[in-house]
């Protein structure tokens, strides 16, 4: 016979924002249980009582029922005497002091609250701010954990008396939603015009939207995480008049596609290729921009993405861009609300201010948004979708370590992609993407985050990680807070960011190939191959070093590097677009030329031998753009692999610069062969260093495996030979996977 006991448990992960507490409330009513649920500083805690049978089971589904949204880690279940509760009930919360935070991050409409909002019958038809315990607004709105609606920016919102009842309703899928909002008592729209005429109700504003969009107007529409600048995207003339104002001359725009078919993706399919990873991907919670392959028979404007064949494109993620998409039945153009490399706006007097010369009228809500997100991005590499950039919908993103830190650490990253990370216990938090810290909003920003998330988190740091380039803002940043600061190789944060999201401890081959990082020597590396584990790194391989004309300015204008490397190698550039007769004197002095042993600067080069890219107006451009034109090919130059005076291996790139000044050969031929010789050179550190060390495994990290070509055929050759090779999941293997690598690189190197 079954004999009446009580559990008290505790419930630890991602169970605040996602309905927890009231689908543990329907499950204990489903088995007959009485006690009590509520959310205890940021987990959730509960005390069932009933027969051994019934708790049993319910311990089982507590897991395997868990709302969809919801991600518990193991239950921690403790037997105790029973109290005799009469019913079940969801308690008031409670706060104290805990190192088991959740953030949720902010979530798309679900299918339910969509069908219900496109209803006539229903009080909440065409209401854009309709969400239940699975979608909506989180961490864009919540102040301070437990998450509670009096801990957001919905505590401005009281409830009517429809929406409490709801509320207080077990049965009711918004049976203590947080964001629950109604058109009598919840958020509403307001447009404003250049004009200073205003729309201050929903339907009107919506109308006046869509028409100001048809007549090809540009218009800041505010969202979940920030503004969005929407245009017709089938509109070369508005695109263009875009580009001018927002000082964006080349850089790809980002495409909101409207929702149409069984699984949404109907419509994106009439200009882009999508395969089954890629339709998961745009179809899945974090709704993400996601780079897919253009249709032969592109039919958008060229100037949307111009000199690329790809195109970001996304899928509506909240109730108002539902309801602009459904009305306009084209493609806009989305692009973040910002000034260039700063952060997206988030309040209608700041995109006012600053966005006065970009939009011809604003589309405002009144729900307060605390903390901003931009879109996530992701691209199809190797058979899996990689992240980019993690931001609104994925993140703050937590991961579980296999280890303990020794004490709470906060690293800051880099100063390019910025995020931030929280360290404690066997638990690692990221920020979402900050973005570039060259402006005083942008660091504004960067601390602002790291307090919110200090504060939500509950988490006091007793120790900084930091970038070792000494002019980082970040760096400099860590040494002002009066707290130990431990600095981390730029690349050895990439291998470990590599290796801790794979939980590898053993010895690895690691190639950190990107832009520029500072460098164990003073110079700006970028090509590196490192021989170790997390915490224990040595440089083993590197490309020949070369001097960067101008400096930071190489950067921007590709054919710097171009002029460097030719001349290094004795090579008149011919077709150069610069008079490069004085120049050449500063380089031969080595005047503002420092070292560099970049594989991304080797890309600027390659771009602009071949004419594909000159100037870049935004990071990547040149890379980017060499890359789209190039096919699979096997024809290589051979590059030399010597052995320096430091025991590292370093691979000549030199004959491939006379080859890349042929102009007898198309730049996609040149291009093609560029990519194939740097994978044969890869491969060829690779086989040497496993004769000579016996590792296996290898890993890619840093932002120049973004480019999908060169990552493929490395994969592909390298596993033919019997390597393992790890790639990035779900961590990006550019600048904002630094601070997850800071973390785990300095814990470990740890006395």
């Amino acid at each position: 016979m079954s004999i009446a006991k009580a559990y008290h448990i505790t419930v630890t992960g991602r169970v605040q924002g996602v309905g927890f507490r009231p689908f543990v409330s329907r499950l204990a009513h489903h088995y007959q249980l009485t006690g009590w649920v509520r959310n205890r500083s940021s987990l959730v805690e509960l005390w069932i009582e009933g027969n051994t049978h019934e708790l049993e089971a319910f311990a089982v589904d507590l897991l395997a029922l868990a709302p969809p949204l919801a991600r518990p880690n193991p239950l921690q279940i403790s037997q105790k005497p029973c109290l005799h509760y009469l019913d079940f009930r969801i308690e008031e919360s409670i706060q104290a002091q805990s190192t088991h935070g959740y953030v949720p991050p902010d979530y798309y409409v679900c299918q339910d609250c969509l069908l219900e909002m496109r209803s006539p019958e229903q009080r909440r038809y065409r209401y854009p701010f309709i969400n239940c315990t699975q979608c909506g607004p989180r961490y864009s709105i919540i102040e301070r954990l437990p998450y509670d609606r009096c801990n957001t920016t919905m505590q401005n919102f009281p409830l009517c008396a429809a929406c409490k009842d709801e509320y207080a309703n077990p049965l009711d899928r918004r049976y203590h939603a947080q964001p629950l909002a109604c058109p009598d008592c919840g958020p509403t729209l307001s447009f404003v015009s250049k004009e200073r005429t205003a729309s201050c109700t929903v339907e009107h504003s919506l109308a006046a939207c869509i028409a100001s969009l048809q007549q090809g107007l540009i218009i800041a529409v505010k969202g979940i995480g920030g503004y969005h600048l929407l245009c017709d995207a089938t509109d070369t003339a508005v695109i263009a008049r875009l580009r001018e104002r927002k000082h964006r001359p080349v850089k790809p725009f980002a495409v909101l596609m409207p929702s149409l078919g069984a699984l949404g993706t109907d419509f994106i399919e009439r200009y882009v290729q999508l395969t089954y990873a890629e339709q998961v991907c745009l179809t899945s919670p974090i709704r993400p921009i996601v780079l897919l392959n253009k249709r032969s028979d592109f039919m958008l404007p060229e100037n949307i993405a111009p000199n690329m064949n790809e195109l970001g494109v996304f899928l509506p993620y909240s109730p108002v861009h539902y309801l602009i998409t459904e009305a306009f039945a084209k493609p806009l153009i989305a692009t973040s609300a910002n000034i260039s490399n700063e952060p997206v706006c988030i309040s209608a007097t700041e995109v006012e201010a600053q966005l006065s010369d970009v939009a011809d009228a604003f589309l405002h809500h009144n729900r307060p948004i605390l903390h901003q997100a931009d879109d996530s991005i992701f691209r199809s590499i190797a058979g899996k979708m990689r992240p980019l950039r993690l931001a609104r919908g994925s993140a703050p993103i937590e991961h579980q370590m296999s280890f303990a830190f020794k004490c709470p650490m906060l690293a800051v990253g880099a100063d390019g992609k910025n995020t931030i990370a929280l360290g404690v216990d066997e638990r690692i938090i990221i920020s979402p993407h900050i973005g570039q810290l060259g402006s005083l909003r942008s660091q504004q920003v960067f601390e602002d985050c790291i307090n919110d998330l200090q504060r939500m988190y509950e988490i006091t740091p007793e120790l900084i990680i930091c970038d070792a380039h000494p002019d980082y803002f970040s760096t400099l940043w860590a040494h002002r807070q009066g707290l130990p600061v431990q600095q981390v190789w730029h690349h050895h944060a990439h291998a470990s960011a590599l290796m801790g999201e794979h939980h590898e401890h053993g010895t690895a081959i690691v190639f950190a190939w990107d832009g520029t990082g500072y460098g164990e020597d003073g110079s700006a590396w970028g090509g590196e191959t490192l021989l170790g584990e997390i915490g224990k790194w040595r440089r083993v391989g590197s490309i020949k070093p070369f001097y960067l004309l101008g400096g930071n300015q190489a950067s921007r204008e590709p054919w710097r590097t171009a002029a460097s490397v030719s001349w290094a190698q004795g090579i008149d550039w011919q077709t150069c677009p610069i008079d490069l007769s004085l120049l050449h004197s500063i380089w031969q002095q080595k005047i503002n030329c420092p070292l560099s042993s970049s594989v991304g600067r080797l890309f600027d080069a390659a771009a602009a031998l071949t004419g594909v890219c000159h100037y870049a107006h935004f990071e990547g451009q040149a890379a980017m753009q060499f890359e789209a034109i190039a096919q699979p090919t096997e024809e290589i130059i051979a590059l030399p692999l010597r052995n320096n005076s430091a025991g590292v291996w370093i691979s000549d790139w030199g004959d491939l610069i006379s080859y890349l000044n042929n102009q007898s050969l198309s730049p996609s031929t040149r291009s093609s062969v560029f990519h194939a010789s740097l994978v044969a050179m890869l491969v060829d550190q690779a086989q040497l260093l496993r004769k000579t060390c016996a590792v296996h495994k290898v890993g890619l990290t840093g932002g120049v495996f973004q480019n999908r070509l060169l990552t493929e055929q490395v994969v592909a050759k390298l596993t033919c030979m019997g390597f393992e090779v790890l790639l990035h999941e779900v961590i990006p293997s550019n600048d904002g996977g630094i601070s997850f690598g800071q973390l785990i690189d300095a814990n470990a190197s740890q006395k």
